[in-house]
């Protein structure tokens, strides 16, 4: 503690305090005015030690710390306004006892998971995949993410699965029993992780996806017998996701392996039952050639490999839904200039359409072309799109294109779950010169100059160059809902 000393100033001279005039004034007038400065010099004293005092206690308050009782006191409430939400920030929940939206940043409820005991298998060995997995399908983002980044994942730990599983016998398939334990253990894995529990549906995958079908080949003697291996290893050991989808190399390999596989099947007849059948023994015969790859290429290789290979599937079809347009074509009907009305209509249908789901940068060219083909078929001939500056970007969720290489749902213990979003494009949505579909291609220069261009080669913990999108997952979750 701090010592303050405190001295007396010296009097002052005598001088100061009897002017010349009083040795010339009558003894009771000096008397009288002796009395008055006497007091002075009282009320002189005291001023002086009154201002030591309390620069004293200001060099105290100084050197005080305050103690944490201190510093909780709030805020005088007459300083501050209510903070006002917008509505769009909260939902409205009538029921009191309805659980609150998750707020951002989420974290995953792991714990250890009860297994069946039946799947004769070491989830070990590919326990990357299946934390890649989880934090691809994490609970409060797989219904936004399924299409692009969580369905693709999932498909691709099956298929890594069945080869592993494979491993130690000389089968490339599950048995129908045995493929409904393992689906089982794999998805109870998946949600001790922090994954929907209902990816399965949200993916529309089963326990088949495991067994290879109808396929009439399913063990690794007769698939290396029938199949040109070597080039098909050739071909898919590495997948060139910027090349693949336009140019590709893996996944004709892929569909041949297929055809050779599954040519018993193909001679029997030419009924449409029996085309139909082939055509499900050629789908059946591919699950088993990605078995047989996941037998031969390292878990992230074929994991890299088979995400590339379904983004070029992905990126080809548009996912959203167009509902009833009336509104929009009664609007926006033989308009050549900016009108309030269209304008209103048209970014009023696109913002309910973007709440279904987040969707690619190249999805969001096909359903721009899509949708302005189903308005000019009613009968809107005008670009509409340039009229009311609709962007590529206003199609999906919040303004978060993904990219079109294969991203990953990133975790960490700091900010949660997150993501790559191309929100630094503007382009604008095209317009189609006709209202047909079938001349449109993703791989023509025109439509593929209009894409944000993006350096992530889509490697786990790649941030890329786009924004990288920390997700309040509260404002995502409501925006949808209102």
């Amino acid at each position: 503690m701090n010592r303050f000393f405190f001295s007396p100033p010296p009097p002052l001279p005598v001088s100061i305090l009897y002017s010349s005039q009083a040795l010339s004034i009558p003894v009771h007038e000096a008397t009288l005015s002796g009395t008055f400065s006497q007091l002075f010099l009282l009320f002189g004293f005291w001023l002086t030690f009154y201002e030591a005092v309390v620069a004293a206690q200001e060099l105290t308050e100084q050197n005080h710390l305050p103690l944490k009782s201190e510093f909780a006191k709030s805020p005088s409430y007459e300083l501050f306004e209510p903070i006002e939400f917008s509505p769009a920030v909260f939902p409205d929940h009538p029921l009191p006892t309805e659980p609150l939206p998750p707020m951002y940043p989420t974290f995953p409820n792991t714990y250890n998971p009860v297994l069946s005991g039946k799947c004769p298998a070491n989830f070990s060995d590919i326990s990357s995949i299946l934390e890649r997995t989880a934090s691809d399908c994490s609970q409060p983002l797989a219904v936004f993410v399924g299409n692009a980044i969580c369905c693709p994942q999932f498909s691709s730990l099956l298929h890594i699965f069945q080869g592993y599983y494979s491993l130690s016998s000389a089968d490339l398939v599950l048995t129908n029993v045995t493929a409904d334990d393992c689906f089982s253990d794999i998805i109870t894995v998946l949600v001790s992780q922090g994954a929907n529990s209902s990816i399965d549906s949200l993916c529309s995958l089963n326990s088949s996806s495991l067994t290879g079908g109808s396929c009439p080949v399913k063990d690794v003697h007769s698939f290396e017998k029938r199949v040109n291996t070597s080039k098909l290893l050739e071909g898919c050991e590495f997948v060139d996701p910027l090349k693949e989808c336009c140019r590709p190399v893996c996944q004709p390999a892929i569909v041949d392996a297929a055809l050779q596989l599954a040519a018993g099947q193909l001679s029997i007849g030419r009924t449409r039952n029996v085309i139909g059948g082939a055509v499900d023994a050629i789908n059946d015969c591919k699950m088993v050639v990605y078995s047989w790859l996941s037998r031969k290429l390292p878990a992230e290789a074929a994991n890299t490999a088979f995400r590339a290979l379904t983004a070029c599937k992905v990126n080809k079809v548009c996912p959203l839904k167009f509902e009833e347009q009336s509104e929009v074509v009664e609007a926006c009907q033989n308009k050549a200039a900016p009108s309030p009305s269209c304008c209103s209509a048209l970014t009023n249908y696109v913002g309910g359409i973007q709440k279904q789901m987040l969707i690619t940068n190249k999805q969001a060219i096909v359903c721009a072309t899509m949708f302005a083909s189903l308005l000019q078929n009613a009968g809107v001939m005008t670009n509409v799109y340039k009229l009311c500056d609709v962007d590529l970007k206003d199609f999906n969720l919040q303004g978060c294109l993904l990219g079109s290489l294969p991203v990953d749902v990133i975790f960490d213990n700091t900010s949660g779950y997150s993501f790559s979003c191309d929100l630094n494009d503007d382009t604008e949505a095209p317009w189609p010169l006709s209202s047909s579909m079938a001349s449109f291609s993703l791989c023509a220069e025109k439509s593929l100059a209009a894409l944000p261009t993006s350096n992530s080669s889509g490697d786990r913990g790649t941030r890329g160059s786009g924004l990288e999108f920390a997700l309040p997952l509260i404002l995502l979750i409501v925006f949808v809902f209102l």
